[in-house]
């Protein structure tokens, strides 16, 4: 890849660093895109010997990448996305892709596709660790930044994203305790 190209492209995904999601820190900061990723990422480092029959470096790169396109349309929350907001992060996702040279765009809009097929192993682990990522940061955020409807979404949420695999059903139940405990706690 062409120095300037890279350059374009790492400024064209800063915004991975600035744009906040709906979930804080345990400090109380608004956690980026790009953190969540990442912590997606290293989750799926951290599972790899319990998954020795899947690609984790697939896997790894699929974390990465996922939220590409909210480095142009920001995050919208899983309950409030629609799909006018699908079609916008497709097309951002597009147009970033478009800055890269051939090999990697092929590759990375290969990735895209099967992360949205949700068929393949390397699929569904990077689906499973994405959602149980995101209650973890959740039961680490002050219980004041959920909204009402997180006290039971996020007992729920990524229940199926589990069910194919007996490992991450367990660590959804250790999730689940967490979130639990951490209502009780609040009441």
């Amino acid at each position: 890849m062409q120095p300037r190209t890279l350059i374009d492209f790492m400024n064209s995904i800063e915004k991975l660093k600035c744009n906040t999601r709906h979930s804080y820190t345990s400090t109380r900061r608004p956690e980026s895109v790009a953190e969540h990723c990442w912590r997606t990422a290293v989750m799926a480092l951290l599972v790899a010997d319990e998954f020795k029959e899947i690609d984790i470096c697939k896997v790894v790169k699929m974390c990465l990448i996922h939220d590409l396109g909210e480095a142009i349309t920001g995050d919208v929350p899983s309950f409030y996305k629609t799909d006018e907001h699908t079609k916008k992060e497709e097309a951002a996702i597009a147009h970033l892709l478009s800055q890269l040279p051939k090999s990697i765009s092929s590759e990375f809009r290969e990735l895209f596709l099967e992360m949205s097929l949700l068929v393949t192993p390397e699929a569904k682990l990077y689906k499973a660790l994405d959602r149980m990522e995101a209650i973890i940061a959740h039961n680490e955020a002050p219980i004041d930044t959920w909204l009402p409807l997180e006290y039971s979404e996020n007992l729920v949420y990524g229940d199926e994203n589990v069910k194919h695999s007996e490992y991450l059903t367990l660590l959804k139940e250790e999730i689940k305790k967490d979130t639990r405990k951490k209502i009780e706690s609040s009441l």
